[in-house]
């Protein structure tokens, strides 16, 4: 199967200091990837420049074989993916108003918005949110307007910059099992930033273990948990134990 992303010596370089080196690195579609790394590891900027965000210093990244990167080149590619970050950044005006934003943007057609918007609505559970001032909403409740707002552009690959990181746990577990289902329906191909092990087995083939702007370690969730190899995984997966939880292991 042919990668949908693809790296080539990337590297990214600021005031002398290496923020980002990756000699390659393979997306398949509709794989789920999840970045685990302490804070300063270069997660979210590899996000900026996957998603044509950023320009690299160095190196190479291809969608669908298709080399490009920042600029009007970039659009019609950028158009096919979207980005949730922790902050929901909605904007003023209605929740219906927020999740119509993007196909406004795209010209869809306004009985198009209508039909879709809804539905969307609906299945993140905030339906009867529609008319509310997006402002006015609970932590959970914009996330889920944010997550509405990326799936109804039905991208190919989203980017899940820790969603649930500023959420209650009651909060956090429910709108844990919509996503899932959400994107296991969907087969989008999604790439997922967390510190949270627990969040991990929801959702992931392979996870990719940052430090230094680098992807040390690469591997199942299995493989990772039960051979941590690194002092960072050590940490990360000492306090947790997936051999009961009762649900299916991700298959790579």
């Amino acid at each position: 199967m042919e990668p949908i992303i693809r790296v080539e010596n990337l590297k990214l370089v600021k005031g002398y200091r290496s923020i980002l080196d990756i000699p390659h690195l393979s997306i398949y579609p509709q794989e789920v990837v999840s970045l685990i790394g302490p804070n300063g590891a270069g997660k979210s900027t590899l996000f900026q420049l996957l998603a044509f965000l950023e320009k690299p210093t160095a190196g190479r990244v291809f969608f669908h074989g298709r080399q490009a990167g920042p600029g009007s080149g970039s659009m019609e590619i950028r158009r096919q993916m979207a980005m949730v970050f922790q902050d929901p950044l909605l904007v003023s005006g209605s929740v219906f108003d927020n999740v119509a934003l993007g196909l406004r943007l795209r010209k869809v057609p306004g009985a198009e918005i209508k039909a879709k918007v809804p539905a969307w609505l609906e299945r993140f559970g905030i339906g009867h949110l529609a008319w509310q001032n997006a402002k006015s909403l609970s932590g959970g409740e914009a996330q889920r307007v944010s997550l509405a707002r990326a799936f109804i552009l039905e991208p190919e690959v989203l980017f899940l910059d820790e969603p649930f990181a500023s959420l209650d746990a009651p909060t956090k577990v429910a709108l844990m099992d919509q996503l899932e289902e959400v994107i296991r329906s969907t087969r989008v191909t999604t790439l997922f930033i967390t510190h949270d092990v627990t969040e991990i087995p929801l959702y992931t083939h392979r996870v990719l273990a940052m430090e230094n702007g680098q992807i040390q370690v690469e591997g199942t969730l299995r493989d990772l948990s039960t051979n941590p190899n690194t002092p960072f995984l050590q940490a990360f997966f000492r306090r947790f134990d997936f051999t009961g939880m009762g649900r299916d292991w991700p298959k790579s």
